[in-house]
């Protein structure tokens, strides 16, 4: 039981930092509905683990941990494949800017 109060008190520490992010505008709306989505189930599932099971049995899952880890891994691959899609984008990118910074660089020198 112990457990459950200071992970509830952590989601709203970790909300709350969701929140003075969107205010500062360090966050976009869709992340910050993502993030605060995100711990709001959080909550959820820890004020009412039960919820959990009920959950995986309609999805014909052993358990309600089950459950979080098959999603934790589908959305950690997921996340590993964008974030390898956007670092080859921007080598792309630092490649064709370094490219055209030498050319031009090559068409102002004296000859």
């Amino acid at each position: 039981m112990l457990i459950q109060y200071l992970l509830i008190l952590f989601v709203f520490f970790a909300l709350s930092r969701v929140v003075m992010r969107a205010k500062a505008h360090e966050i976009t709306t869709r992340e910050f509905l993502f993030w605060f989505f995100f711990w709001l189930c959080a909550a959820i599932v820890i004020a009412w683990p039960n919820s959990l099971n009920r959950f995986a049995d309609v999805l014909g899952v052993g358990r309600g941990v089950d459950v979080v880890l098959y999603a934790a891994l589908v959305i950690l691959f997921y996340v590993v494949f964008r974030i390898f899609t956007r670092i080859e984008r921007i080598e792309r990118d630092i490649t064709l800017l370094v490219r055209r910074k030498a050319l031009e660089e090559n068409d102002h020198e004296p000859r």
